[in-house]
């Protein structure tokens, strides 16, 4: 298995933990992965709201890279999933669109010609490596982990795009990899609802009330941490919990993992190396329920 990688802005940014936990456990996975250096940001929904056009020329512009390489894209963050999910479909429903937009790559050499694939990690875990084989790789299984999946937005809808049809799976892929690591899956109603971080800048104080919903309702169900495929959301949840709390006037103390950081904890991989000592939000506590320390 060989993938374009294309790791997204917030694993190397706001987040800059998270790239290389990714990096480390697909390699202990056999996921042989190369950087697709150059590739621009996809727009993350916000540049599609103003300039669609310009937010799909981006992506096709890093779908034709990636025809290029002869290779099918790899991503770790359910926004940009989603984004290029969306930008993929209306380029290959359009053709006289498509057409438009290669008069513009054509000025770089690039040509988009609709054949790109693009895998989000969580579901090349479930459909290409499999669960069987990532179950022979768990050396330390995490049970007496109670955790709550949080997908987010962009992972689940629009569900065309995201090829719910031809693989069904995809529905509660990250519930069955958290089963396979060993963990207890704490189910909840928000874990497909938005993590508040699109309107940040301009409701900060809606955006954390959504940090608070969330992480509360997994907490009072029981949840000992949630784990999320989206950098985007892990930022959020992570990031401005302490406020959510102060807004509340409660205590969460809720950790948000990164999947790549609960999957390689699952094979024993050291919980430093993993960016577990980096969390706003501790992750001592529930590193102690599976008898290791940050």
């Amino acid at each position: 298995m060989k993938y374009a990688f294309f790791p997204g802005c917030v694993s190397r940014g706001g987040c800059p933990e998270l790239y290389p936990a990714a990096v480390s456990v697909c390699e202990r996975l056999g996921i042989d992965i190369e950087v697709m250096e150059g590739a621009a940001c996809t727009g993350a929904g916000v540049l599609q709201e103003k300039n669609q056009k310009l937010g799909d020329t981006l992506n096709a512009r890093t779908f034709a890279m990636a025809e290029a390489m002869g290779l099918p894209i790899m991503t770790i963050c359910s926004t940009c999933q989603g984004t290029m999910s969306q930008a993929h479909k209306r380029l290959t429903d359009d053709a006289s669109y498509t057409a438009e937009i290669n008069e513009i790559l054509a000025e770089e050499g690039l040509e988009y010609k609709g054949e790109v694939v693009v895998k989000h990690l969580l579901w090349i875990l479930v459909e290409d490596l499999g669960l069987d084989v990532l179950k022979n790789y768990v050396t330390n299984p995490l049970s007496g982990l109670k955790i709550a999946p949080f997908y987010g937005c962009y992972l689940i809808r629009p569900s065309g795009a995201l090829g719910f049809d031809e693989h069904p799976e995809r529905e509660d892929s990250l519930e069955r990899v958290i089963e396979v690591l060993g963990a207890e899956v704490v189910d909840f109603a928000g874990k497909t609802k938005c993590c508040g971080f699109p309107i940040l800048t301009i409701n900060e104080r809606n955006s954390v009330n959504m940090v608070a919903n969330h992480t509360l309702d997994a907490k009072d169900l029981g949840a000992d941490v949630m784990v999320t495929p989206c950098p985007l959301c892990h930022l959020n949840l992570d990031g401005f919990q302490p406020k959510a709390a102060a807004q509340r006037k409660a205590t969460i103390d809720l950790p948000i993992l990164h999947l790549p950081q609960i999957v390689g904890l699952s094979m024993g991989m050291d919980p430093k190396s993993m960016g577990l000592n980096r969390h706003i939000v501790s992750t001592s506590k529930m590193l102690s329920k599976v008898a290791v320390s940050a």
